[in-house]
């Protein structure tokens, strides 16, 4: 079983890249709110796809926790922009073509794939909290049932905090 070396209470480490526009996006743009940034392999692909739609289809339930779903593949911008349209994905997808922010994360790891040994992303998911931290993580995801686990995740994790403040 692989795993990232980050660690949940670590802060995120911070990254730009260009979104299925072309528009540059940063982690810290999204300080003071909920992140939800999950690594996926490709574009295209049914187990992508049905994490993607997944997460399109609780996009409300995660912008009503004051939270954001950010997807993370090699894929190009206009590869992204191609699968959005034709999947309907409804959150955003950055394009990291040249892989540093998979090497930051720790998400690529060599896998056999018929036969080969190949170097691919590993579907991994990070919680960071408003602050930049790492709330908690998710790896060697499987797809179906994990957009809800996560927003379950955030609720819950929500109230913890709402109740320490009381």
């Amino acid at each position: 079983m692989v795993k990232t070396s980050l660690k949940i209470g670590q802060f995120a480490p911070d990254f730009c890249l260009l979104d299925q526009e072309g528009n540059k996006t940063c982690l810290e743009d999204f300080r003071g709110k909920w992140v939800i940034l999950y690594f996926y392999p490709r574009d295209n692909t049914p187990g992508c796809s049905l994490e993607a739609k997944n997460f399109s289809c609780l996009r409300e339930d995660f912008e009503a926790e004051n939270a954001v779903v950010i997807g993370v593949s090699r894929d190009s911008v206009e590869s992204h922009r191609r699968f959005i349209e034709k999947k309907e994905i409804k959150v955003k997808l950055l394009s990291d073509k040249q892989a540093n922010v998979h090497r930051t994360y720790d998400v690529l790891h060599p896998k056999n794939f018929r036969g080969k040994e190949i170097t691919s992303a590993v579907r991994t998911t990070f919680l960071i909290d408003p602050e930049g931290e790492i709330a908690r993580l998710w790896d060697n995801v499987k797809a179906k049932g994990h957009a809800e686990k996560v927003l379950s995740e955030l609720k819950a994790l929500k109230e913890k905090s709402n109740e320490n403040m009381l």
